[in-house]
């Protein structure tokens, strides 16, 4: 008897074991509408918080969501302190060197300039004026690249931050992804609007993960692609992202 419950306890550690393998603590910022936010009780929410949790249903994982500061989410992401980053993430060749990414569950997306309306900025030909960025992320990259020159690029923790200094007059253009800003420009009744050509840069958003979770990323691309095919993903793109897709699914 006592061989037979010491079996049985084994086989329940083992278990618990495994079931605790299979909880993904998934990172996100909460602070980037319509992909994540906090909710009015404080809760992560927006499409890539629905999202996360259609892929773990899928993968029969047990989703946990943590929030992080976008300046440190890659570095506690290879600490180690979290297993996937989904943050309106953009898969880009200079993150893949430090990182993995899933296949896409959003298109390359452009790239825009938005500005006070009547105040006739060319983004083609910046010169001397304040450009307002989120720090580390692909539109501050390219701002530090082609506009830096002849231009203050000026980056904020996040882009509710930037978009405020711009109604403050502190800015004369945000540079931003499309996605962000269109509900923010709708909203504005008219005060913003975008200006200049729009500007492709990344390889769509993906889930970040590190090189060494060859399994857990096969297991999110798995359930990605069925997300894709099932209609579930164009769903929830066009759910809060209006006007967009389908991009997936027929």
């Amino acid at each position: 008897m006592k061989k037979i419950i010491l079996a049985a306890a084994a086989i329940l550690s083992l278990a618990s074991a495994s079931q605790a393998q299979e909880t993904v603590r998934i990172a996100t910022e909460g602070a980037y509408a319509p992909w994540n936010f906090l909710d009015d009780a404080g809760k992560p929410a927006g499409f890539e918080i629905e999202l996360g949790n259609a892929i773990c249903e899928k993968a029969a994982l047990t989703c946990e969501f943590i929030i992080n500061d976008w300046d440190s989410i890659i570095p506690n992401l290879l600490a180690g302190n979290y297993d996937v980053i989904m943050a309106g993430m953009s898969i880009t060749d200079e993150r893949l060197e430090t990182i993995d990414f899933t296949q896409n569950y959003f298109p390359p997306d452009p790239s825009k300039f938005v500005a006070t309306a009547g105040e006739a900025i060319d983004p083609s030909a910046l010169e001397g004026k304040r450009v307002g960025v989120q720090g580390g992320t692909i539109q501050a990259a390219y701002a530090q690249e082609n506009l830096a020159g002849n231009n203050t690029v000026v980056s904020f923790g996040t882009a509710d931050q930037a978009m405020a200094d711009l109604a403050a007059g502190n800015l004369d253009t945000i540079l931003a992804d499309a996605a962000y800003l269109e509900p923010v420009v709708t909203a504005s009744g008219g005060t913003l609007e975008f200006v200049g050509e729009d500007i492709l840069i990344g390889d769509g958003v993906g889930a970040g993960v590190r090189k060494d979770e060859a399994e857990l990323k096969g297991k999110f691309d798995t359930a990605i692609t069925a997300l894709k095919a099932d209609g579930t993903l164009d769903t929830l793109i066009a759910k809060w992202f209006e006007g967009r897709g389908p991009y997936f699914s027929e």
